[in-house]
């Protein structure tokens, strides 16, 4: 059993393991409905409990991460094929952008398709040590999937609040894998509040980001996967769409528990990239600013980055600052664009929230923020079959033609 307690990342406060506790109670009641959590809790293994070597098992088999993760044992996870996605070194976008260490960690690859399985995997798995028979949790869509897929896979029963303007793909994914779907007639931010409720009433175990714990910690398992596989490189810099700032919160803890257990020299930059309509940790970092600002407004084809007020804004914005990191903002034509580039040159199809990890790149490009001879890691984070939609507005589909050779030759010219 890995030994570990909570430390609250704004007072500080430790606690131990507690089935019942999301977040710090002292911080939590200055807690203001719609606004970022307070009094987020992170993980801390204990220091004996830190593994000093690689295992010999792959880092995406059970006793490969149970070392690593906070969990009774091997025997705490089900059969679910979350991580173990392949590191590519894109060749072709490496000529593209002069950048010959540039690397791709396509996590389109996972279950559901997305990074998200890695934390409702390990969510789900603490549910069934906890004895819970109902997990819940509110997304923008991607969250609420991978949660349904979790469930799929174990046999717990999944509720899953999301938008009801989230992607028909999504919600059809939901539906399939026969999660409870409440499609909610407003904003993330207000199935947000509603999945809070419901659980409370209810007795569900609450996969929320930034409110379980465990979602920083499932995401840090692609951390491992980068450094391993990089090795005995480290990367200098990793490229990280951003919404919540729990994928790039927990990007960062996966490198910084490496380096405390002496298999890291360093935690590498972390580029947190974001739309410009939905862009409130970036610009805090791009300001310097201590908090968020909230952004009522908030709207972007990405879909899965779209967040009025950030949840887990105050640990994201301290982690990348920590790293040396920075904030950059995408445009939305920005995006759209880099569906089809992206594809193109890597084979990798991804959904609007995880291709703008390519244009955020070539923002930091020509800030300075990022060069050109680092070696550099771009967090692809869902597949573009999630929204096909989306891709379709920046490509051509040609018209049926005729079956013959004649009808072949004047569509080439």
């Amino acid at each position: 059993m890995t030994d570990f307690t909570f430390l609250c990342n704004e007072c500080g406060a430790r606690y131990g393991e507690d089935r019942s506790l999301y977040v710090c109670p002292a911080c939590a009641r200055f807690q203001a409905p719609g606004s970022f959590t307070r009094g987020v809790l992170r993980v801390e293994l204990a220091e004996q409990s830190l593994p000093r070597r690689w295992p010999d098992a792959p880092l995406a088999s059970p006793e490969g991460l149970a070392p690593f993760l906070p969990v009774r044992g091997p025997d705490s996870f089900f059969s679910f094929a979350a991580g173990g996605t392949p590191l590519l070194p894109v060749p072709r976008l490496r000529e593209a952008l002069r950048m010959p260490r540039l690397f791709l960690k396509d996590d389109t690859r996972n279950p559901s398709g997305s990074t998200k399985d890695r934390a409702s995997a390990l969510v789900v798995a603490k549910a069934i040590e906890y004895g819970y028979e109902t997990v819940a949790a509110a997304s923008t869509g991607n969250a609420a999937t991978a949660l349904s897929a979790a469930g799929a896979a174990s046999g717990v029963k999944t509720v899953v609040f999301v938008p009801a303007s989230a992607p028909p793909a999504k919600l059809v994914q939901m539906a399939s894998y026969g999660a409870r779907l409440v499609p909610v007639a407003g904003t993330y931010d207000q199935a947000f509040e509603l999945s809070l409720e419901a659980c409370a009433r209810f007795g569900w175990y609450n996969r929320n980001t930034a409110l379980n714990p465990f979602t920083v910690e499932g995401k840090k398992t692609a951390s491992l996967e980068i450094a391993r596989d990089l090795g005995p490189e480290a990367p200098d810099v990793v490229v990280v769409p951003t919404g919540d700032g729990v994928i790039v919160a927990g990007v960062a803890k996966g490198f910084a528990d490496l380096v405390r257990c002496g298999l890291l020299p360093r935690v590498p930059r972390l580029v947190a990239v974001q739309p410009e309509r939905s862009g409130a940790i970036a610009r805090a970092l791009r300001s310097g600013a201590a908090e968020i600002t909230p952004e009522p407004d908030a709207g972007s084809v990405a879909d899965s980055l779209t967040v009025a007020a950030p949840r887990n804004a105050v640990m994201a914005l301290a982690d990348v600052r920590a790293s040396g990191g920075c904030g950059v903002l995408v445009s939305e034509a920005a995006i759209l664009d880099a569906i089809p580039r992206l594809a193109a040159a890597t084979s990798v199809f991804a959904e609007p929230a995880a291709a703008i990890a390519l244009a955020g790149l070539e923002l930091a490009l020509a800030e300075g923020k990022v060069g050109r001879e680092e070696r550099v890691v771009l967090l692809v984070t869902g597949t573009g079959l999630k929204d096909v939609p989306a891709a379709a507005r920046r490509v051509k589909v040609p018209e049926p033609l005729e079956p013959t050779i004649a009808a072949v030759e004047a569509l080439l010219r």
